[in-house]
């Protein structure tokens, strides 16, 4: 037989308090709390690693989502060194996010580096960019039809810079818009670097007629006076960029968009993989993240988790398929 006794009232709500507290605390503590961020960057200041690093940085700190964020460029082997120090280091590596885009798939695909995406842990892609070719401001080409006439006079008259390698993104997107014109895309002289920067500086300084670059990282320069963007690679204009026409409205039948993510270190516990996912996906209802967003031209594209694996196994196989036809495999 139970029998109940009575409790005073003191008793009770001090129980019953307590019981809350043991209730918010499991609730409290049942994800890690993301509190601070290192973010890797595989390329240089001012390139488009490094603005959607700092950006989603920016974002996340400013709307209070994010206690702190940190910054490091780490530069070399085409984005390969920084795969490479989040494997060997992957134990110690738990609070770091390594930024990356299509050049992991294209690299991985033409032996850059030895690792490919299933090598890390895949977060989130979180935004598209879209690519551009552009000039110096005080430049004569009005369009990328000058860019074509020019190397229809003389291939070698014509330098397009990029920041990726051979075979890199910023080379498969001018071989792509080449190809679109009826060139050969192999006889176009593209000029390799290792960043966005640097490829931005042998513009500025002369040494390239054109630069291939994001359209994000170009609208800045453009506001500035710096540069004219002559052309985007997007389906239609966008509201950011208005102004800016697109390879199919000028003629040429090529399309292209960049996503940008975030990966993890390999063997990151899957409660803390989860608290990633989830502090990305908060942002996006955020102003702050709206303002970054905006200011870069970016389309907001979210792909958390095996979500994100799925379109980075298909885009392999598109890009593998795209770059055997323009002789890059």
């Amino acid at each position: 037989m139970f029998t109940i006794k009575k409790i005073s009232r003191g008793t009770l709500t001090a129980t019953l308090m307590l019981f809350g507290l043991l209730l918010a605390g499991t609730s409290a503590h049942a994800g890690p709390m993301i509190d601070k961020i290192h973010f890797i960057i595989p390329g240089g200041a001012g390139g488009g690693w490094d603005g959607t690093a700092r950006g989603t940085g920016e974002a996340l700190t400013g709307s209070g989502l994010l206690g702190s964020g940190s910054y490091e460029n780490m530069s070399g082997g085409g984005g390969g060194k920084a795969i490479g120090y989040m494997i060997e280091n992957a134990a110690s590596n738990h609070g770091t996010l390594m930024v990356n885009s299509t050049p992991i798939i294209i690299r991985s695909l033409v032996g850059r580096f030895p690792h490919n995406f299933r090598d890390l842990t895949p977060i989130a892609g979180v935004i598209g960019d879209y690519a551009a070719l552009v000039v110096k401001a005080d430049s004569d080409l009005k369009n990328f039809g000058d860019l074509v006439a020019i190397y229809k006079s003389n291939p070698a008259d014509l330098a397009v810079a990029g920041g990726s390698v051979p075979g890199g993104m910023d080379h498969l997107v001018v071989a792509m818009a080449f190809k679109a014109a009826g060139a050969d895309p192999n006889k176009v002289n593209y000029l390799p670097f290792d960043a966005g920067g640097k490829a931005m500086a042998a513009l500025l300084s002369g040494e390239a007629d054109a630069l291939s670059t994001g359209l994000g990282e170009a609208l800045e320069l453009a506001k500035a006076g710096e540069i004219r963007i002559l052309v985007s690679t997007a389906g239609e204009r966008i509201a950011e960029a208005p102004d800016v026409s697109t390879l199919v409205e000028q003629g040429y039948d090529a399309t292209f968009v960049n996503w940008r993510g975030f990966f993890a270190a390999p063997g990151l516990p899957a409660d803390v993989r989860q608290a990633y996912i989830d502090i990305l996906g908060a942002m996006y209802d955020k102003p702050e993240w709206e303002a970054v967003r905006k200011r870069n031209g970016w389309v907001n594209i979210y792909n958390p988790g095996d979500d994100f694996v799925k379109f980075l196994e298909a885009q392999e196989k598109v890009v593998g398929s795209l770059m055997k036809e323009l002789g890059f495999l």
